[in-house]
């Protein structure tokens, strides 16, 4: 049986490298994309721990041109896109009046535009072939707000909203398009700034997740980036074929409040 292929942008580390492996366990074919410098090894890692196979590309997101050979090249070397996984994202945090402009840019034209760019690009086939699945990692900012992240909240509401239309159109094609919205995920980066927080605040660890990450969060644990895997894969299976035009919170019941 022929392996369904997944592209997933973002995947070489993070949130998106635990979707890769999850869709990979699942006996997926990844096209992997990231900047990181060991990206082609990271990707061929994957693929031999699960025996499919994969294909890794450098493309940066922010250049539509790059998007465009980037699927081009997957589709010669795995064959035709069967899931596309919308996860690169950057963040920045400002005030509204002090936001670069620069950075309002990025941040919208990688969160946001991108998602359109892929889409786009692989949505006709989708609907040609009858079967496609396109998931976007949004956030809990996709759902609500919070003060300093006015493109991420942007972008991220605009995700929800592109999904939702993605969706509709889709609907007649046998093509789903939904948006995951998770809470804070637990990453190396993540870890990271936990440190930071604990040294700069004069606090513990502990307490920097407790009183400063999810202090907005009522179940005080975060996300593992196996579980947003899980729930890709479980979109992308028959349950899921009726699953479309949501954005699902992971979020420990933020948006319950």
């Amino acid at each position: 049986m022929t392996q369904k292929v997944a592209l997933i942008t973002g995947s070489t580390s993070g949130i998106g490298l635990g979707i890769a492996r999850e869709m990979a366990r699942a006996g997926y074919a990844i096209s992997f994309n990231g900047l990181e410098a060991d990206g082609a090894e990271t990707a061929a890692k994957v693929g031999k721990e699960f025996g499919v196979k994969t294909y890794f590309s450098p493309a940066n997101l922010l250049h539509p041109a790059e998007i465009e050979t980037y699927i081009g090249e997957t589709e010669k070397n795995l064959g035709s896109v069967d899931v596309l996984i919308n996860n690169a994202g950057i963040q920045f945090v400002a005030a509204v009046e002090d936001f670069p402009v620069e950075k309002w840019n990025a941040i919208i034209d990688l969160n946001l535009t991108a998602a359109f760019h892929t889409t786009r690009l692989l949505v006709r086939g989708m609907k040609e072939r009858k079967w496609g699945r396109i998931i976007n990692i949004a956030s809990a900012h996709g759902l609500t707000a919070s003060e300093f992240k006015s493109a991420y909240v942007a972008a991220k509401h605009g995700i929800v909203g592109f999904s939702k239309v993605v969706a509709l159109e889709g609907a007649p094609f046998g093509v789903t398009c939904n948006a995951i919205c998770p809470g804070y995920v637990e990453t190396p980066l993540v870890k990271n700034q936990i440190k930071d927080q604990a040294k700069t605040h004069g606090i513990s660890e502990a307490e920097v997740i407790q009183k400063v990450m999810l202090v907005k969060q009522p179940v005080k644990q975060f996300v593992k980036v196996e579980d947003i895997g899980a729930i890709c894969v479980f979109l992308c299976s028959d349950a899921g074929n009726l699953i479309t035009g949501t954005a699902l919170p992971i979020d420990g019941g933020w948006n319950a409040q």
